[in-house]
């Protein structure tokens, strides 16, 4: 046996590692990450952790691949590989391998990241007019295979799954969720945000996520976007990227470690299709806002906290939080001040654009949260806010921008991060003249939940004939941002509300249906139903 290293001793060393755990005669020592604090589960010598409520890391070796991501556009096929973390003795290599006949043919090899335990493939002219079978492996025993599906770009309806807000209140697995998609079949899946809610443990909490999903992803394209919770921050406002300061991080910017904050987006964005505009913003943090086109349907991914501009020493406070807005006598416009930001110039630009590209396909934009104050209670029934700046509808100069983008693409929009499922029609300038906008359930919506609740409790004219939802019809919200609440689910509802959005566009008819479905509801069964006042179809022709 040859002796280990001399930087490999003086790890071990320093950080208690026993150096007969692993030898070999490639031994590569621990990483030692540029953060602390963050992620201890993973790095340096994670197999001397003791055990942690997440997930159990010390797994068999033939395991150690967890699972993949991919998606094909423009006929170029991305595919991440998340793995276990490996000991220093195991090689930093991934394979990715194509059953072409009935034999497996290496196409490519890559380099896992020792933060964050992933790699990436990239292959540009990819056929994707054909089901191409394909496995991740490592070493000679752990293998992840899955399907990588042809454009169904022939198909007349094209379906998309949508989820977010994946809790660790609960920790077990998600078998309702999984049965339900798979027996749906999407074309396409659609992770909105907080896969993760370990704050500091991105990487532990990260692979739980992918045992809970990888079933409803193995074999069809999916999109994962984190939002503040995957980066370990209770909210987010990015502001291009600078540091924050304050508790809560409402000045603006990112709390952790910019390496952290790069990890966490490289494991869950680096499969999605190559970036508009890859310059990074501060602290070199890294983008991924794109569009994915997929069978003819047009996907604009937003970053729609990166650029916001955080609320603390900005605005006028009107509440015991900076964020937060108590009085309901206080002046809307007194907050819109003309310097704050919402998804920044470059994806203005990059919504312009796609605007008028692809003009055949339907379009869709993707992001994090909605676009207006779509709750009036928070967590308890006790908390009413007058208005969250953490939603979308502040600024109120930067969401009308981002909505007359939508609106010129004739896009409707999904997203997640409210635990409150909405169809609203967006106004800009009168009621209703704004994009369709759905607004999912959370994964796991028992233990912080939010209530569309006005507060004169007044019905407006009922739009949606099929729901007796006392509070729908034409409301402003609490930035004075017109909306037209067609259908929302308070947590009283079936499975407290959580639940996930399946969407079917179908490019005949120019129109797309919002499906919402409880949790608890065994969709393979005849008599399910959806929560009341879904489905809905809207049309996309106006």
């Amino acid at each position: 046996m040859k002796k280990l290293p001399i930087l490999y001793l003086l790890i071990s060393i320093l950080f208690g590692c026993k150096s007969e755990t692993k030898t070999s005669k490639e031994l590569i020592p621990p990483v030692i990450a540029p953060f602390t604090n963050v992620d201890t589960l993973a790095i340096n010598d994670w197999w001397n952790r003791t055990d942690n409520p997440i997930i159990d890391l010390k797994v068999n070796r033939d395991s150690v691949v967890a699972f993949g991501m991919y998606t094909v556009s423009n006929n170029i096929l991305k595919l991440s590989a998340q793995l276990y973390p490996l000991y220093p003795d195991e090689a930093r290599v991934i394979q990715l391998e194509l059953l072409k006949g009935n034999k497996w043919e290496k196409v490519q090899k890559q380099t896992i990241n020792d933060l964050g335990w992933s790699a990436l493939f990239r292959i540009e002219n990819w056929d994707d007019t054909k089901d191409i079978k394909y496995r991740i492996k490592h070493g000679d025993n752990s293998f992840y295979e899955g399907l990588i599906r042809k454009n169904p770009k022939e198909k007349e309806q094209i379906s998309i799954a949508a989820l977010s807000c994946n809790s660790n209140k609960d920790r077990g697995m998600r078998e309702n969720y999984v049965r339900n998609i798979n027996h749906q079949d999407p074309d396409l899946i659609f992770f909105a945000g907080d896969q993760s809610y370990d704050h500091t443990e991105h990487t532990a909490a990260w692979l739980k996520f992918g045992l809970q999903f990888r079933e409803t992803f193995r074999n069809r394209p999916a999109i994962a976007i984190p939002d503040d919770h995957d980066i370990g921050q209770g909210n987010l406002w990015g502001e291009n990227g600078k540091k924050s300061i304050e508790k809560g991080s409402n000045d603006g910017g990112y709390t952790y470690h910019p390496e952290y904050v790069k990890m966490v987006e490289r494991c869950q964005t680096s499969h999605l299709p190559d970036p508009y505009d890859p310059t990074p913003i501060e602290q070199g943090i890294e983008v991924y806002y794109t569009n994915l086109l997929w069978g003819g349907v047009d996907f604009a991914i937003l970053e729609d906290r990166k650029f916001k501009s955080g609320p603390n020493g900005k605005i006028p406070q009107q509440g015991p939080r900076p964020d937060h807005i108590r009085n309901p006598e206080y002046d809307p416009a007194s907050i819109d001040l003309p310097e704050l930001k919402l998804l920044g110039d470059r994806q203005l630009k990059f919504l312009d654009d796609w605007s008028t590209t692809n003009a055949d396909a339907i379009k869709v934009v993707l992001s994090q949260t909605g676009f207006c104050g779509g709750a009036h209670i928070h967590g308890q029934l006790e908390n009413r806010l007058h208005a969250d700046l953490d939603s979308n509808g502040w600024p109120q100069t930067g969401r009308n921008k981002a909505l007359e983008k939508i609106k010129k693409a004739n896009a409707v929009h999904i997203a997640g991060d409210q635990h409150l499922a909405t169809i609203i029609k967006q106004g800009i300038k009168e009621y209703g003249d704004g994009p369709w906008s759905f607004i999912v359930p959370a994964i796991v919506n028992d233990y912080y939940s939010r209530w569309w609740w006005p507060l004169d409790e007044k019905a407006g004219p009922n739009p949606n004939k099929k729901t007796t939802l006392p509070w729908t019809g034409d409301y402003l919200d609490g930035f004075n941002n017109k909306i037209s609440m067609m259908a929302y689910v308070n947590p009283e509802s079936n499975s407290k509300g959580g639940g996930y959005g399946l969407i079917r566009f179908n490019k005949k008819a120019q129109s797309a249906t919002f499906e919402c479905w409880p949790r608890y509801v065994d969709v393979t069964k005849e008599d399910a139903e959806q929560f009341e006042g879904w489905p809905m179809t809207v049309s996309l022709s106006e």
